[in-house]
């Protein structure tokens, strides 16, 4: 019985425990997805402004023809520069985060793995098979007292009547001294 209230804690557990991490699992996985999409914009938003700076970068040497062509274009290539070493860092903290978030999905998969080791429908199918196997035997054992007590009620007959014939035994052979105390007396 004591078993039986167990399995059924560690069940009810398990469900807890399952309902909780499957949202946090849930949250982090929409998490990913999110980060993998805003990884996909900025490699977009970077590709567009890349463009934007080759543009700018061939209006510039446009430009550059008319006024002080080196120290025009010096300057805009520090300018892109800065803004393409901006951009790659921005790039690599993304990639970062994201294969942080990648290893908490996995961690958070291998734990979702040993949770379901506990499944509950099999615990509960052990636990009717148990059932089973304790009425078998629980309707054993009673055959078994049953046999017991007949066979204690049978002993205690048989002792009675041991005893009986005993005592018939020993009145039969108290006459039998008695006439051989006689002839030694005389």
């Amino acid at each position: 019985m004591l078993s039986l209230n167990k399995l059924e804690k560690v069940i009810e557990l398990e469900e807890r425990l399952r309902d909780e991490y499957q949202s946090q699992l849930e949250a982090k996985t929409a998490e990913i997805e999110e980060l993998t999409n805003k990884h996909a914009e900025l490699q977009a938003t970077v590709e567009s402004q890349q463009a934007t700076i080759s543009q700018q970068l061939e209006t510039i040497t446009d430009l550059s023809g008319k006024a002080t062509a080196s120290q025009r274009t010096e300057q805009l290539n520090r300018e892109l520069g800065n803004r393409a070493d901006k951009l790659q860092e921005e790039l690599a903290e993304v990639k970062k985060r994201v294969k942080t978030l990648q290893k908490d999905l996995a961690e958070e998969r291998t734990e979702n793995k040993t949770l379901k080791q506990f499944d509950p429908a099999r615990m509960k199918k052990n636990l009717d098979a148990s059932k089973k196997k304790l009425a078998e035997k629980t309707r054993a054992n009673e055959l078994l007292q049953k046999s017991l007590n007949t066979t204690k009620a049978e002993h205690a007959e048989l002792q009675g009547k041991l005893k009986e014939l005993e005592a018939k035994l020993a009145e039969l052979e108290e006459p039998e001294t008695e006439p051989a105390a006689e002839e030694a007396a005389a």
